[in-house]
């Protein structure tokens, strides 16, 4: 599995627990963000991850600003993508095994570095159900295509 991870100046504490999480779990990745704590305009850094999960470069992407609704909405744009904000293990399993996300978004204000860690864990480790998941992401694909 190849991991994208990005954020604004507002996630860089959270995304450097997430990158020490990956280096534990043998994952390799690339980190797009920005490296400053001046702000930053967060589509920045959230649309060119989102394409490069889109465009299949990498398997999945983890974005991380303040809130993380910045993040996914920004990400969310971009055709193919399944971005899911998530603040608790419970959804982030959830949004793998029945949404099939292709990327988390979180919130370093919301959530603290274990938590944060546990969700991005747990995303990562759970596998897309399919059955009648499949069929209501090929509706979201479906819609996504027509327009």
């Amino acid at each position: 599995m190849k991991v994208i991870i990005s954020g604004d100046h507002a996630g860089m504490t959270l995304r450097n627990e997430v990158k020490s999480l990956l280096d534990e779990m043998n994952i390799e990745y690339e980190d797009i963000g920005c490296s400053c704590k001046t702000s930053v305009d967060y589509p920045d850094y959230a649309l060119p991850a989102a394409e490069r999960v889109a465009n299949g470069e990498f398997d999945r992407g983890i974005l991380i600003c303040g809130t993380g609704i910045g993040m996914s909405i920004s990400a969310n744009k971009v055709k193919g993508i399944r971005c899911a904000l998530v603040h608790d293990v419970y959804s982030a399993k959830a949004t793998r095994q029945h949404n099939d996300s292709n990327i988390l978004a979180m919130g370093e204000r919301v959530i603290g570095p274990a938590l944060a860690r546990e969700i991005a864990k747990t995303w990562i480790e759970t596998e897309f159900e399919g059955g009648r998941h499949e069929r209501r992401v090929g509706k979201i694909s479906a819609y996504e295509e027509g327009q």
